[in-house]
């Protein structure tokens, strides 16, 4: 079974304590920030562990909740540190040794942000453009969540690029992409967060620019994506950990299973179970040594879950 919480740290924390007051091998609690790519991966995840027979909770709170949250033990597992983009939420983690990265679980990855295709053909094509068009742009950056948006509003607090007296308009990552979709309907100028993988990259014709590596990191922010857990817990609950160190995602992918979520309106668990269906080469490789939670053979377990 599967507590997946959309509504915020308080209803997901609440459950914890309510729920559980230690933490377990055959419960995963995990988070993700509310961003496409993150829902789609700790979907996959709970579908597999779920066929495994392993109970699964799974919230949206913002990143520094989350850290903190692992850093207490409050919760097991996050998918998503992108690296270098969210090195300024995980380093005091990282030096209390409270949090471990265990896995890279995407390559290829960028974050940085992005303009539509005209206003780049314009002359919008680095950081350093925006300033002298601030009018165009109505002096507005387009982020997603609060909590998600600290590089865009350090930028602003520095007055880099001459943008100190612009706005971060923080909403969702779908608010977000409705007011870049709204804006190219128009041919009006925005500038946004962007990044890869999304379906954003094939739905809307946008550019990245360049010019902002001291902040998001080179090559348009290239990441990669790695897999988290709470210190100790692969000590703890090693057959999971065999799993979520094995784990690896690519852009197509993930894409392709983002769709199910933005364009098919699958809740992420589905889409997970679903993408898997469409993939079922990839559990061969994720489930190696990796047991069912009773000690039967885990990959028959998860494909006869799948119904595969």
């Amino acid at each position: 079974m599967t507590v997946h919480l959309r509504g915020g740290a308080a209803a997901f924390l609440s459950l914890i304590i309510a729920g559980q007051a230690a933490a377990d091998c055959g419960t995963v609690r995990m988070a993700e920030p509310g961003w496409t790519d993150l829902a789609l991966t700790t979907g996959v995840a709970s579908a597999i562990l779920e066929g495994l027979g392993y109970e699964t909770e799974s919230g949206v709170l913002g990143i520094p909740v989350i850290y903190e949250s692992m850093e207490r033990g409050d919760l097991d597992v996050f998918l998503g540190y992108w690296d270098p983009a969210m090195e300024v939420y995980f380093e005091p983690f990282r030096d209390a040794g409270t949090i471990e990265t265990v896995h890279t679980n995407l390559e290829g990855a960028k974050f940085t942000f992005a303009v539509p295709a005209y206003v780049h053909a314009a002359g919008v094509k680095d950081f350093a453009d925006l300033a002298a068009h601030a009018d165009a742009f109505d002096s507005k950056l387009y982020g997603i969540e609060p909590g998600s948006n600290e590089i865009m509003l350090d930028i602003v607090a520095k007055g880099a690029f001459g943008l100190g007296d612009w706005e971060v308009v923080e909403s969702s990552e779908q608010g977000m992409l409705a007011q870049v979709g709204r804006a190219a309907r128009k041919q009006d100028w925005i500038v946004f967060l962007a990044w890869a993988p999304h379906p954003m990259n094939t739905e809307y014709d946008l550019e990245y620019l360049t010019g902002g590596d001291d902040f998001y990191g080179p090559d348009f922010g290239g990441a990669t994506v790695h897999t988290q857990v709470r210190n100790g817990y692969l000590d703890e609950c090693p057959n999971v950990g065999t799993l979520l160190t094995q784990m690896t995602f690519d852009i197509p992918m993930e894409s392709e299973g983002m769709g199910y979520i933005l364009d098919d309106g699958d809740d992420p668990v589905t889409a997970g179970a679903r993408l898997l269906k469409a993939h079922p080469e990839v559990l061969d490789g994720w489930l190696d040594g990796v047991t069912a939670k009773d000690g039967s053979d885990g990959l028959a377990a998860v494909k006869a879950h799948l119904g595969l």
